[in-house]
Parts: C-alpha cells; structure tokens; sequence
C-alpha cells in the first residue's frame, strides 16, 4: 500500500525505529540548537516535526528547504521534546524531491484570504483549511455510499447528457458538436439540431431524478450521485454551475416515509463525519471562531461542532406550509417588517423565512410539507384539495432549505394534466409518463446538493470554498 503516511507515523509508539516520512514543507525554523521542519502529507491536518542539528547539514542542501518543497526525510521516530507532539523524528537523511522559490510560491505561512485562494485553487489544497474541507468531503461521499448500500439502494448512474429539462427551468449548458461558425440552418432559418450529433437539442443534466424514477419503477430503491449541471448567472455564495446531487427514488415510498428516509438520512452522514473527521472538525471550529471575535455576539455562528449536534440530537419538526405561513405572520420579525421579503400564502419561503422557523421559533430542524402547486414541480403528486403538492423540505440552521423532495404524481391523467399547465411539451417527456400507464406505483423521492451539505458540515460560508475546482460565471480556470 505504499510508504507509511504521517498519520500512521504519529500514532506509532517512538521506539527509536528507523522511519521515512514524504510530504510537503510546511515550515523551518532554526534556532541556535536545532532545526525544525514542520512536513505534512496530506493524511491528517497534524504536521510531523523533524529535527536535525546545526551544521548537519550544508547550507546549500537547507537553503532549498523552503516552505512548499517536497522531501524524503529518513530518521529515528524518537519521543518528542517539544509540546503539541507526541513524536518526532529525529533526521539523518533528507533528500529533496522538488524545491519550491521563497520569491515566486505563493503559499507562505502568514494569513490568506479566501478570495485569494480562489485565484490558486491547484495549490489551495495545501492549506491546512483546504486539506481539512476536502479530508471532510471525502468522509462524508463516503457515508453517503455506505448509507444507501447498508439500506438496500442501487446506485444508479443516470445520463450527464439529456434532452429533458428536469426543473422546467430552461437554465441548461447545451451540447453540441456543430461549427458555430456555420451553422446549419432550417428553411425558416431557425439552427438545424437534426444534423448534430445526437440529432436534437442536447444539454448537461440539471438533475438526474427523472431517469432515477425510471430505475425505481424496477429496482424499488435507487439512488444517484453525479455532476449536475445549471447556467443560471448567479454570483451568490450558495450557488454553483457544476456541483454534486444527491436523489434517492423509492417505490412504494409515501410522504411520511419520504421525511422519515431524509432526516435518517442526514443524521447519519452528519455523524459519520462527527466520528471519523474529530481533528479536522476541530480546526474548522476554531478557524471560525477566530474568524468571527470581531464581530457583536449576536451575530456569531453556533459554534461548529454544536450545530453539527443540534441536527443529529434533535427530532426534526413537521409541519405544512400553510402552519409555517400562519406562525410567520404572527412573528415579531414580521410585525415590526424586518422581514427583506412579505410573507403571505403561495410565497415562495425565502432564507430569512426558513431560517426563523428553524433557529427562532422551533430551534430545530424543520421540515415543511404541502407546499402550493403553483411554486413547486410538475411531477409533485397533488393532495386531495388540489391546491397543494406532497412536497418536502428540510431546513437547516445557518443554512435554509438543504433537502427538496415530494412524493411524485403517479396518476397519469392528473401527471398529463399538471405538464400541459406548466407549459411542458408531452412529446418531449413520453417516456417518462409511460411509466404511469404500465404498472404505475406510488412513488417519493428527494434532493441533496451535495455541496449544501460540505458547507454546512466544514461551517464555510461560501460554497466555491467545497469543492476543489468551483465552476460560476466568468469562472472554468483550473
């Protein structure tokens, strides 16, 4: 499995062995004693100390041991003399693979800002910040995997490439092999999409729910995780044009399973990363504690780990839409309107609203059901006033919605009828309501971004800051 890392290397009783560590220099410092190296592989936030003797080494050899080269060092794992570590290794050999100019390198060890890190996202992850979000990323792709195998789900991988707008919101990336420089053109003059390649329009995914009901109607629980796709000219910090989507699809799944699947759901992926990510977690917490001791107490973020807690020890509230909108125009926010947005039946709840029903009034998670047709999908299974749809949405401190679902319509007349009023031309989704004429079932099914969940989780508060290479407008560098 490769060279030992320093994350095993420090868990290893100093017994005077012979060790070999490989990572990237974080920092030297010499005094008249000794030499430092502070090195780091990427394994855990922790650095490993190294320690040789003046005049051990020649200057020229030290001199290329800047912060950012690369080394082998070869030496004894000795008990550590220094506080913060329990070993250390002691040096006798260091061997320079790839030397990093104090002048030109970037990544010095003094104060960042975030902005600037985006500019350097191929080195960024080489931040203790960056190493942390990515080692908790991975925890929490990883817990998402393990949780849909141990509940009996397939992974299903739906198309990245699709004909079918899934949210009617027509803000797609289109696909295509054709010249732009010479079109072809119909006879009405409008771009010929028969002579490309996939003879019709084409787009990137926005979602890949569609076609994961399809393998729920056959395989009863499946699930997606892939890229997913919006060209929507956003520049806030909550949203990306290339980010990752959660959907489970489940037949024979109600409402009530529905919100029962989600909060479990979220619960124990929240408490995977609480169990296996403790070191990274930690200096998140305090990064943002540190961040914010500026600012007045009440504008300070619940400290990490007991936001994290909050959701995993709290029953989530249920209630519908129409109970949220009562209790909000009873609020104080309300009646003194320091509300940015007017509350009223059929509103689309914006953050400021799911926040207050959350963190103000319940002080826990929410869920909120039976949502207004008119501000939800057309595949949202209608309720029995035909004024609302079994949607579901689960709101988060901090965070608002993170979890979109409903239990879908399976009826195909109502089905056809909700797509003509949305505007959706049949033709385009026949398929998709075929699976409503034969052997139809009722069937739910909800979304995650994924990125949603890292932000909530690392307690970062822009969401180009999850994902090693974020995607937004103006903005395909790395």
């Amino acid at each position: 499995m490769g060279p030992l890392q320093i994350k095993d290397i420090l868990q290893t009783s100093p017994e005077n062995q012979s060790v070999t560590v490989k990572g990237w220099v974080r920092t030297k410092r010499e005094s008249k004693n000794a030499i430092f190296i502070a090195l780091n592989d990427g394994s855990t936030i922790h650095n490993i100390q190294a320690v040789a003797e003046p005049g051990q080494f020649s200057a020229e050899l030290l001199s290329t041991v800047t912060t950012g080269s690369c080394l082998k060092i070869t030496g004894q794992l000795v008990e550590s003399q220094g506080s913060g570590q329990a070993v250390e290794v002691k040096i006798e050999d260091i061997l320079v693979y790839g030397t990093a100019d104090p002048e030109t390198f970037p990544l010095q060890p003094k104060k960042h800002s975030l902005e600037f890190l985006r500019e350097i996202a191929h080195l960024r992850p080489r931040t203790n910040t960056f190493s942390a979000i990515l080692r908790i990323r991975h925890a929490l792709a990883f817990a998402v995997h393990q949780y849909f195998n141990d509940g009996r789900f397939f992974y299903l991988h739906t198309p990245v490439i699709t004909a079918s707008d899934a949210e009617g919101a027509g803000e797609m990336f289109r696909v295509t092999t054709l010249d732009l420089n010479k079109l072809p053109r119909t006879e009405e003059g409008a771009i010929n999409f028969k002579e490309d390649f996939f003879g019709r329009e084409a787009n990137l995914t926005v979602s890949g729910q569609l076609e994961g009901e399809l393998g729920a109607m056959a395989l009863s629980k499946i699930y997606t995780f892939g890229p997913t796709f919006r060209a929507e000219n956003s520049n806030t910090t909550r949203h990306l044009a290339e980010f990752w989507m959660i959907e489970p699809e489940m037949a024979f799944f109600e409402l009530e399973d529905n919100m029962d699947l989600a909060e479990d759901f979220v619960k124990k992926v929240i408490t995977y990363a609480l169990n296996n990510c403790k070191d990274d977690l930690n200096f998140l917490q305090n990064r943002l504690t540190e961040e914010e001791k500026n600012k007045p107490q009440n504008e300070r973020s619940i400290p990490l780990l007991e936001k994290l807690s909050f959701v995993v020890d709290n029953p989530f509230e249920r209630l519908t839409y129409t109970e949220a909108i009562e209790i909000l125009l009873k609020s104080k926010p309300h009646k003194e309107k320091k509300f940015q947005y007017p509350v009223g039946w059929g509103i689309d709840l914006s953050s400021e609203h799911e926040r207050y029903l959350v963190e103000k009034h319940f002080k826990k998670p929410v869920i909120l059901t039976n949502y207004p047709k008119e501000i939800k999908s057309f595949y949202m299974k209608l309720d029995e006033d035909g004024k609302t749809v079994r949607a579901m949405d689960v709101l988060f401190p901090g965070i608002g919605e993170i979890i979109g679902g409903s239990q879908r319509e399976e009826d195909y007349d109502k089905l056809l009828g909700r797509v003509h009023e949305v505007g959706i031309d049949p033709q385009n989704l026949w398929w998709y309501l075929e699976t409503r004429k034969f052997g139809t079932a009722p069937h739910s099914g909800f979304g995650l971004g994924f990125e949603r969940l890292v932000l909530f989780v690392t307690g970062m508060s822009n969401i180009r800051d999850v994902i090693p290479f974020p995607r937004y407008p103006k903005s395909a560098e790395f």
